[in-house]
């Protein structure tokens, strides 16, 4: 779950697509953004790879909390995972009723053949972890990138499960 692009060599054919505070800008325009970290427990970290079915491999997560007009706009997580060979940076933003807002692809390290397209990152709009978020059940696979599809589904999940966790009450609260 941590944010690693530095130390690897980028191929041609790598892009970041949008940097942190542009996307964070691009979603919240006009919003106060405060940028918080959690140092999971043991229960929540377990009780998060339960609901999320997904592994969590680190306890400190960073997050974006989003308010505008004195209300919580969203939450933001950003992630970067190895999808085969190569990283690749994904910002889910949660909205207050728990549900997913946006899956943005910020950073796409592996081949352009394998990055998904808008409309797929689309599927999850509105999804909670309620519903069936994994690939080929809930959530259409893409032919030729498995792989991208898999590591942004597991991320979606596990982020979801963070927010409802860990992150709902301290920001809501």
């Amino acid at each position: 779950m941590g944010l690693l692009l530095g130390a690897c060599a980028i191929p041609s054919e790598a892009q970041v697509r949008l940097t942190k505070d542009e996307a964070l800008k691009l979603y919240f325009p006009g919003a106060t953004i405060e940028r918080k970290t959690l140092f999971l427990t043991d229960g929540q970290q377990g009780e998060i790879q339960r609901v999320a079915k997904a592994r969590v491999e680190s306890k400190i997560v960073t997050y974006y909390v989003a308010r505008a007009l004195g209300r919580l706009a969203g939450v933001a997580f950003l992630e970067t995972q190895t999808v085969r060979t190569m990283p690749a940076t994904i910002m889910v933003i949660v909205d207050p009723d728990t549900t997913v807002w946006i899956v943005e692809i910020m950073a796409f390290y592996e081949p352009t053949d394998y990055l998904p397209s808008e409309r797929w990152l689309g599927q999850y709009r509105g999804r909670s972890s309620e519903d069936d978020l994994f690939l080929k059940r809930g959530i259409q696979n893409i032919s030729g990138a498995t792989l991208s599809a898999q590591t942004i589904s597991d991320g979606v999940r596990r982020w979801l499960a963070v927010y409802i966790v860990a992150v709902a009450q301290e920001v809501n609260g």
